[in-house]
């Protein structure tokens, strides 16, 4: 996310990025031929490329389907958002996962949500009976065991934003940071999930009884002891005793009135407001479009994050 860490040194080392402008580059003085960048470009390789999909489920009497669509932004730094979009089945039920992770100081620690948080989600003895502990336990250990092995994972974190749809009849979302999940409801944008800013009262005043501090320099927003703009997230070995990884939870009951969802970073939400997003896609019908068009509305809006977004629909 592009301010939300303030990076401590810049790189010195020479990048072999095949977009450079440059005829000769520091990887031995060799230009790349241009079939192979056009290789790398169709398999996807480059980091610039997007990443777009869709899907459905296959069992649920209720009818869901998802697209999403990611393009790295403009800060100077690879691509650190990770996404899940897909449909697992468990002890007869159909489970729709979905997932932004929003990452900074590296993609280490969302590459390793995106491989293990829903798996340790699923794994909790509760989750059948009552998903919210489930979530709440499961974000508490994955972030343990982030912290426990940050030689492998490294000192950078991630925001999230999940959502689990059960047989199509009942979403649980949850979040920490500030990804964000809104709901069309009718027509109307609701959002699930609480922004986690360190300025807030209640945000703040965690983060002072723990022994840290929240500090705003001119022209800058708000950080956790002068670096992290958000107050919750995985990682961030150095802020471990200031943050939190517990995460906000919603249930949504999925009924007629539940018309699509909408997961995005905050590469979105900082050149979009809620209502803005639902009137833009609300009569896309297509949800791998709706998630391409806000995309490319948030860059027209000159976002320079990473943007990552999810659209899923109901009854489809």
């Amino acid at each position: 996310m592009v301010g939300r860490m303030e990076r401590q040194t810049a790189s010195s080392s020479a990048s072999c990025s095949p977009s450079s402008a440059s005829s000769s580059s520091a990887c031995g003085g060799k230009k790349r031929p241009d079939f192979f960048n056009m290789i790398r470009s169709a398999a996807c390789l480059n980091s610039s490329s997007t990443d777009t999909g869709k899907g459905r489920s296959k069992l649920s009497s209720n009818k869901v389907t998802h697209g999403f669509h990611l393009v790295e932004g403009k800060s100077g730094h690879d691509m650190e958002d990770y996404h899940v979009a897909e449909y697992k089945y468990e002890k007869n039920h159909e489970l729709g996962l979905f997932a932004i992770f929003d990452g900074h100081l590296g993609d280490k620690v969302p590459s390793y949500l995106k491989a293990n948080l829903f798996k340790n989600i699923i794994k909790e003895p509760v989750f059948w009976d009552n998903p919210q502990d489930a979530i709440k336990n499961a974000y508490r250990s994955t972030n343990k065991y982030i912290l426990e092995n940050t030689k492998q994972l490294g000192p950078g974190g991630s925001t999230a934003v999940t959502a689990i749809v059960v047989d199509g009849k009942d979403m649980w979302i949850a979040n920490v940071g500030d990804s964000r999940a809104v709901v069309c409801e009718k027509g109307s944008a609701n959002q699930l999930t609480v922004d986690h800013e360190p300025h807030t009262t209640n945000e703040r005043e965690r983060i002072e009884k723990q022994g840290g501090f929240v500090t705003t320099f001119p022209g800058d927003v708000p950080r956790v002891n002068g670096q992290l703009a958000v107050a919750r997230a995985f990682g961030d070995q150095s802020l471990k005793a200031h943050l939190s990884s517990e995460p906000d939870i919603r249930h949504v009951p999925i009924n007629s009135s539940i018309e699509f969802v909408i997961l995005a970073s905050d590469g979105l939400w900082k050149v979009m407001k809620n209502q803005e997003a639902v009137d833009l896609v609300k009569s896309i019908k297509d949800p791998q479009a709706a998630a391409k068009r806000l995309t490319t509305e948030a860059l027209a809006r000159k976002s320079k994050d990473d943007i990552s977004c999810i659209v899923i629909r109901f009854r489809c």
